[in-house]
C-alpha cells in the first residue's frame, strides 16, 4: 500500500511538472529531463510511469480534457435559458483556464501533438449546440441563428485563451524599466479575462435576443 501511495504521488508530480512544461515550451520544446528535475526525480524513474513523452502527453491531456468536461457538466446542469447557459459555459471555462495550469497544457496540447486535431472546442461546443437546440429559436432575434451563437462563443473563447497565454508568458519577459505609458497600458488591462468575456457578452446579447 505504502508504494502504491508513493507511485500515485510520484505520477501526480510528474503529470504537475510536465503541464507546467508544457504549458510554457509547447510539446517539441519539452524534455523529459527538464520535467524529471522539476519534479525532482530521475529521467530513469519517469520513464518507469511513462515510457515516452507523447505517453506524458497523453496523461496531461487526460486530466485537462476530464476538468474541462466536468466544468461543461456543471455549467449546463441548470434550467437557465439557452444564452444565458452559452455565457455561463464560456464565463466557466475562461475561469478554468485561468485558474488550472493543467487545462491550459491540454489546450495546448490539442493543437501541438501529433494525433491531436487543433482544437479543444471538441470538448464543450457539442454543449453549446445541444443547448441551443432544445431552446430552437426561443430567445433569439429574427436575424440570429444557433450557428450564429455557437460561432460567437467558439470566438470568444479562442480569444480569452490567448489573452491569457499573453498575461502568463508576457509578464514572465517584462523587465524593470517599462515606460510609463506601459504600465497605464497594464493598469487599463487589469481584471479577470472571465469578468472581461462578461462584459463583452453584456454588450452583445441584446443584438442577439433582439431585446
Amino acid at each position: 500500500m505504502v508504494k502504491q501511495e508513493r507511485a500515485a504521488r510520484t505520477r501526480e508530480a510528474l503529470v504537475r511538472a510536465a503541464a507546467h512544461e508544457f504549458e510554457h515550451t509547447g510539446y517539441e520544446g519539452t524534455s523529459l529531463t527538464r520535467v524529471a528535475g522539476a519534479a525532482g526525480i530521475s529521467v530513469g524513474a519517469l520513464t518507469f510511469h511513462f515510457s515516452s513523452k507523447a505517453g506524458l502527453a497523453q496523461a496531461v491531456r487526460t486530466r485537462g480534457d476530464a476538468a474541462v468536461r466536468a466544468c461543461v457538466a456543471e455549467a449546463g446542469a441548470g434550467t437557465a435559458p439557452a444564452l444565458d447557459s452559452v455565457v455561463a459555459l464560456t464565463l466557466a471555462l475562461a475561469r478554468l483556464l485561468e485558474e488550472d495550469e493543467v487545462v491550459r497544457a491540454a489546450v495546448r496540447l490539442w493543437r501541438e501533438v501529433p494525433d491531436g486535431d487543433g482544437t479543444w472546442s471538441a470538448l464543450w461546443l457539442p454543449a453549446v449546440a445541444e443547448a441551443l437546440d432544445r431552446a430552437g429559436r426561443t430567445g433569439l432575434a429574427p436575424a440570429v441563428g444557433e450557428r450564429d451563437v455557437a460561432l460567437l462563443a467558439e470566438y470568444l473563447l479562442a480569444g480569452a485563451e490567448s489573452r491569457i497565454r499573453g498575461r502568463i508568458h508576457g509578464h514572465a519577459s517584462k523587465g524593470e524599466g517599462e515606460g510609463e505609458g506601459e504600465r497605464e497600458e497594464s493598469a487599463e488591462d487589469d481584471g479577470s479575462v472571465e469578468r472581461h468575456l462578461s462584459r463583452l457578452w453584456a454588450l452583445v446579447l441584446p443584438g442577439l435576443s433582439g431585446h
